[in-house]
């Protein structure tokens, strides 16, 4: 990344696709901050990312509580400097029939993966409108592409991610910020393994990998990678888009 070093906020840091976009936005120049529901979660990543060169500070946030992204927002102002990168990882997926989910269980859902990035973003923009830089980059979910059964909730959200990212750019983009969302496929993380150990997956994940037409499943350095380019200066006229990692299943 080129200029000063600039500080991010990556929520959901503690483990899956938020672990590897945050150790890659270390070596791309930024401080990190590891927002995480699980303390030591967060304390962990960051520490990992201390341990090898970088610069980083886990801080304990639940994106469903706007007082504590506040306040983490604040922490990361004081003890990193303003963040002017926000990743908004933080998920919860959910398996479901139609008819089974109860409202708590659709605005559970909602809160942490359409009502969270909203909150976040809230708290961090102000600071990137100071700045007149920002990147925005929001984890969606492929299953907004393609539909997904047993998932309604889930995919409903998501598919708000987008919708958000798209409206959210066109009014940040002539103040230096852009908004872009990655919609992950199949990666493998620990909530694509609980889904298989609870029989979610069909016939499992490597029969999935085996119909992905590049024929394996996604890391979570594939995202990080892509996440990587969209915060970086010569990504500076992508804005509001849709950027599919998903080894040729949507296309």
């Amino acid at each position: 990344m080129s200029g000063p070093e600039r500080t991010a906020v990556v929520t959901g840091g503690g483990s899956g696709i938020g672990l590897a976009i945050g150790a890659r936005l270390a070596t791309e120049g930024c401080a990190v901050a590891v927002f995480d529901r699980d303390a030591g979660s967060a304390d962990a990543a960051a520490a990992k990312i201390t341990a090898a060169g970088g610069t980083a500070l886990g801080v304990e946030v639940d994106v469903t509580d706007r007082p504590q992204i506040d306040a983490g927002i604040e922490r990361v102002r004081r003890e990193l400097g303003a963040a002017t990168v926000l990743v908004n990882c933080a998920g919860l997926d959910g398996f479901d029939r139609f008819l089974d989910i109860t409202p708590d269980k659709w605005d559970r859902i909602l809160a942490v993966n359409l009502t969270g990035t909203f909150s976040c973003c809230q708290a961090a923009v102000p600071d990137m409108l100071e700045a007149r830089w920002g990147r925005i980059v929001n984890i969606s979910s492929s299953s907004a592409h393609s539909g997904q059964p047993l998932m309604t909730h889930y995919v409903a959200a998501k598919a708000g991610v987008i919708g958000f990212t798209k409206a959210l750019a066109l009014e940040l983009a002539p103040r230096g910020i852009t908004v872009n969302t990655i919609p992950p496929g199949f990666i493998d993380t620990p909530m694509l393994r609980k889904a298989e150990a609870r029989g979610l997956l069909g016939e499992g994940v490597d029969a999935n990998a085996a119909t992905t037409p590049v024929r394996r499943i996604g890391r979570p350095e594939d995202i990080a990678a892509a996440c990587a380019f969209l915060v970086r200066d010569e990504a500076s006229y992508i804005t509001g888009q849709v950027i599919g990692v998903n080894g040729g299943r949507n296309t």
